[in-house]
């Protein structure tokens, strides 16, 4: 084995066996030569910004230019997401709806249930600890870190997923878009605004 160093440095040990596992894959990978860390960082990136969340956005999309589908959305998520080709696994799928006067995030206090199938790889914030234990008790401040000010008239909902339901949050549609169709739509609707921690802003 070589003692290159130009590699992936983990500086904490991993959470799970699971985690430990592919780290050993992707370093035996990476040391025999068959992927650079660069090809590993460019896989890990599209999973979080382009394959996930991109199904999510076309659910958000669509409800909120079908107010049926919408109906259907917020009262069976998971058969709702199916119509569209989106098989969620085993678990249950929650949708709740952002209001100008609610605004809901979701959190997993236990470990990092998440909506892989809509959502994609979970961000690194999302799984840590000072997120899981924070936004419960004080989700003001957390999301005010997040630069996401709401006025105090807004209430604020926590979503707890576990390992039987996973939540989707269904973002305000911002004003001023009328003309936007579908597609054009979906392309500004963001991870974070499904998870809850910031709106949906039409790009300048």
């Amino acid at each position: 084995m070589s003692n290159s160093k130009g590699h992936h440095h983990h500086h904490k040990l991993p959470d799970s066996f699971e985690e430990l596992r592919t780290m050993a894959i992707e370093s035996i990978l990476i040391e025999k030569g068959l992927i650079s860390a660069e090809e590993v960082d460019e896989l890990i990136h599209h999973f979080v910004s382009d394959i996930g969340p991109m199904n999510g956005a076309k659910v958000v999309a669509r409800a909120w230019v079908d107010p049926e589908f919408k109906q259907r959305l917020l009262h069976d998520g998971k058969r709702a997401v199916a119509e569209l080709g989106l098989e969620m696994a085993s678990e249950e799928l929650v949708v709740i709806e952002n209001t100008s006067n609610i605004q809901n995030v979701v959190v997993c206090t236990l470990c990092s249930c998440y909506p892989w199938t809509l959502l994609g790889l979970p961000p690194t914030w999302y799984k840590s600890t000072a997120y899981r234990s924070r936004v419960v008790v004080d989700p003001r401040s957390v999301l005010r870190e997040f630069g996401l000010e709401l006025d105090d008239t807004v209430e604020i909902r926590v979503w707890d997923s576990n390992a039987d339901t996973r939540y989707l949050v269904l973002p305000e549609r911002p004003r001023a878009t009328e003309h936007m169709n579908e597609d054009e739509l979906a392309s500004i609707v963001t991870r974070d605004a499904m998870i809850g921690v910031s709106k949906v802003e039409i790009p300048s």
